[in-house]
């Protein structure tokens, strides 16, 4: 007798709620003058902004400048703990990104900000940038990034 096909694993997303919150999208342009305004005022500057990139395989041709990587599948569980640090740093916006912003950013935004609204937390806010590492790259090429890999961006783009 033979046996039955193996079962499709479900997606790593399936094992967590859906995220209810909607986020606002953030603009490369605006991150980047937020970048530009820090790195201007020096070290003593405050900020009021985190970056999260959320790849884990896929990080691979560097990062937008002071991002922390936070692998998406592993956000939802830290989300208390990333509220605690942000709360504790002054941060206001938390904005997120993988590689195009199509499902890892908007759902970990997402996340935070139910995770925020929980909490009755109204001063920080979860936001998503548009088009991911792969818009930054093609606006900014390796302009306000860390750890830019200039060979990896080349062949992705064959």
């Amino acid at each position: 007798m033979a046996s039955a096909a193996p079962q499709d694993t479900p997606p790593w997303w399936t094992a967590f709620p859906e995220a209810q919150a909607s986020c606002a999208r953030v603009e490369a342009p605006e991150v980047a003058a937020l970048l530009e305004k820090i790195s201007a005022a020096g070290s003593g500057a405050t900020r009021g902004f985190l970056l999260v990139d959320v790849r884990r395989t896929d990080w691979e041709g560097g990062t937008v400048s002071t991002s922390i990587n936070l692998p998406a599948h592993t956000f939802y569980q830290t989300r208390p703990v990333t509220y605690q640090l942000c709360k504790q740093a002054g941060i206001r916006r938390i904005i997120f990104y993988c590689g195009s912003c199509g499902s890892r950013g908007p759902r970990c935004a997402g996340w935070m900000q139910d995770y925020l609204n929980e909490v009755g937390e109204t001063g920080i806010k979860a936001e998503i940038l548009v088009g991911g590492i792969k818009g930054w790259q093609k606006a900014y090429g390796g302009r306000l990034m860390d750890y830019y890999d200039e060979k990896t961006w080349a062949e992705q783009s064959k």
